[in-house]
């Protein structure tokens, strides 16, 4: 079963909102097992709209039209579909009923040009709206079909789950159970991870199920994806936790976490296992690591608090740090201490270095220094050079800092 993506409107090509809807619609039917070969983008001109979607059809058993379905004169993909099943629009009175109805639910008047979402190509099915007022569309073309869903994200995502998804599998006639797995990894590049897996990315190939693939997520690090197929949930677990372990035992302990994880909620969890508090020392990131961790609900019975110590009169007068150069590792180390002192905390973690653009203290923009100081008065520092704009290194420093945070505390 193929199914292609055809997103619509001339804003995606001006450049002015960008397509992740077509992204997502990938993502997604990957994991499902069907197979999408090409993605197309095109704007509100019926001509070029027809066109390129009959183009798209003729190479894939379906295509899923995102966006141009709402009231305005420029949603036109009702009337493109409408002339490539050759058959006239035709009001719907049970969708005219319902977008009237939510009008006069938030007591609003309603535009009468809303009506215009209530034309439906003839023979075409619905999909419900539950979010919005612009229905789905289930077109049949020949032994072929069209799905049309809005382009506002989360009413496509419902609509797609619910009613494009399902459909799909029935016409494939497909009865497998499809799931994946991302294992989380920081500390290694996509090609380092690929030649460390290569023997069993050649093994997977060999047998073709699982299958496996890379996508790499800038500072929230590389993620493996495993997609597994079996005829039950519980052959799918199991296939899924033997390629599991072997991508972890190729790999290591550079994965961090499965998922939905991200560095600081693994990184709460193991300080919370433990009953350990963290106090923090920021300079270089201004606080961005204690944003990160505050983030998620329940972080306060961890962290005890974070001074963004970005002065050096701040790190000399409150977290004790000997007057001198203040971007190394001896300096980082005291920051830690010294947080780790000011807040009560178990744990002191600190972050200094040199964003840029400028050179400091003859050190490279890039360079980050990170100390930590441990309940039982040892302490562990490094020193990195990282890549990327201000922004980016900043960024890359919080993983960084949080991941040497994470291996530390596996040890006790």
């Amino acid at each position: 079963m193929r199914c292609d993506v055809v997103a619509i409107g001339t804003e995606l090509l001006l450049g002015q909102i960008v397509d992740t809807n077509s992204s997502w619609l990938g993502e997604q039917l990957s994991a499902a097992g069907i197979d999408s070969c090409l993605q197309v983008k095109v704007g509100d001109n019926l001509g070029r709209m027809v066109k390129a979607i009959r183009s798209t059809l003729e190479d894939a058993d379906a295509v899923i039209i995102c966006g141009g379905l709402g009231p305005t004169h420029d949603d036109i993909t009702r009337e493109a579909i409408a002339e490539i099943m050759g058959v006239e629009l035709e009001f719907n009175d049970e969708v005219g009923m319902v977008i009237s109805e939510m009008f006069a639910s938030r007591n609003r008047r309603m535009p009468e040009i809303n009506m215009r979402q209530a034309m439906v190509p003839k023979g075409a099915s619905i999909i419900e709206q539950r979010r919005g007022t612009a229905p789905g569309l289930v077109c049949p073309v020949g032994d072929k079909v069209i799905y049309a869903v809005p382009g506002v994200p989360y009413e496509l995502y419902e609509m797609f789950e619910r009613g494009i998804l399902p459909d799909l599998l029935k016409r494939s006639g497909s009865a497998s159970v499809i799931a994946s797995r991302t294992l989380r990894t920081w500390g290694e590049s996509e090609s380092g991870l690929n030649e460390r897996l290569f023997d069993v990315i050649d093994e997977l190939e060999k047998v073709g199920n699982p299958t496996l693939a890379f996508l790499a997520s800038g500072w929230e690090g590389i993620k493996v994806r495993l997609t597994a197929k079996a005829t039950t949930t519980a052959e799918v677990t199991a296939l899924l936790d033997e390629w599991d372990a072997k991508v972890r035992h190729a790999i290591g302990d550079i994965v961090f976490g499965i998922d939905n994880d991200t560095m600081e909620s693994v990184v709460l969890h193991m300080m919370r296992e433990r009953g350990l508090t963290l106090g923090l020392a920021e300079s270089v990131t201004g606080g961005l690591v204690s944003g990160r961790l505050t983030n998620i609900a329940g972080s306060s019975d961890v962290l005890r608090g974070c001074v963004v110590s970005y002065a050096s009169e701040v790190k000399f007068d409150v977290l004790g740090v000997t007057n001198g150069p203040v971007v190394s590792e001896v300096a980082a180390i005291e920051m830690a201490k010294g947080a780790q002192r000011v807040l009560g905390a178990s744990v002191g973690l600190a972050l200094t270095g040199v964003a840029g653009p400028a050179d400091q203290e003859g050190l490279k923009p890039g360079t980050l220094c990170v100390g930590l100081a441990l309940p039982d008065g040892t302490t562990q520092s490094a020193m990195l050079q990282l890549p990327g704009n201000r922004d980016t290194m900043r960024q890359l420093s919080v993983i960084s800092a949080l991941d040497l945070l994470r291996r530390a505390l596996r040890e006790m």
